[in-house]
């Protein structure tokens, strides 16, 4: 029963603050979507794919365990495609402003499980240089390869290519609203809960009867202001008039 109570406190506490709560939320969204489309730098993102085999003296059939080795190449693969050996030579050949430590972190390397296909995909303010990195640095990771492990089975099976009118990946105006609703939640609850707390004041008997344990004698009603007006203009008649009645 207290606990149920205690829901219902809170609920009521919730929707006496209601304005309150939603005008914060309100503003958070607005700020995360003003953000989004204003101030945060479009990131475009192009992607290309490659085949890694294992090259055969020869030999046109591939066996179980042939596909396997290639398999456990890739990871070996993965790492060397964003290493500093291969993305220095992309800086040197695009003539980038940047380290191979940064462009690493905007190029990201995958394959799906059980499978001899690897994805690049490289992020960047312009379209037209992600997509001239994604194919530098395949471009660099087949001429390398083959002086690195002295193989050659590395084949584009996609280059990335310019699409016009292509959106950026990030930033998400919708995902950054959506986390706007909900901090903007959690933050007008808080002060909610935080203005409830600080104030002092006494409204009702029930919480007389809780801090002092004390009976309730009586109540004072709550005159509205229309009673106020009400009874100020009667007063005034009442003295109008007496002083019409001693003249």
């Amino acid at each position: 029963m207290e606990e149920s109570l205690n829901i219902s406190e809170l609920f009521k506490l919730v929707k006496k603050r209601f304005v309150l709560i939603v005008g914060i939320i309100i503003l958070c969204v607005t700020g995360a979507g003003y953000a989004s489309y204003n101030f945060l730098t479009p990131i475009y993102e192009a992607s290309t794919q490659i085949l890694i085999t294992q090259q055969k003296d020869g030999q046109t059939q591939f066996n179980s365990q042939d596909l396997q080795l290639n398999l456990q190449l890739i990871n070996t693969y993965n790492v060397i495609i964003t290493s500093p050996a291969i993305l220095s030579k992309v800086i040197e050949d695009l003539g980038l402003d940047t380290t191979p430590i940064d462009l690493q972190m905007n190029i990201r390397v995958s394959n799906e499980q059980n499978s001899q296909v690897v994805n690049i995909s490289v992020q960047d303010p312009s379209l037209h240089q992600a997509v001239n990195i994604a194919n530098s640095t395949v471009e660099v990771f087949q001429e390398e390869i083959k002086s690195l492990m002295n193989v050659d089975n590395v084949k584009v099976l996609s280059p990335a290519t310019y699409v016009k009118n292509s959106l950026p990946v990030k930033p998400d105006p919708i995902l950054n609203m959506g986390i706007a609703t909900i901090v903007g939640l959690m933050i007008g609850v808080g002060i909610t809960f935080l203005l409830e707390y600080l104030d002092t004041t006494i409204k009702s008997e029930k919480e007389v009867d809780e801090l002092f344990a004390l009976p309730i004698l009586g109540l004072v009603g709550v005159i509205s202001k229309k009673e106020v007006r009400k009874s100020k203009k009667l007063e005034k008649q009442r003295i109008r008039k007496r002083r019409l009645g001693g003249v």
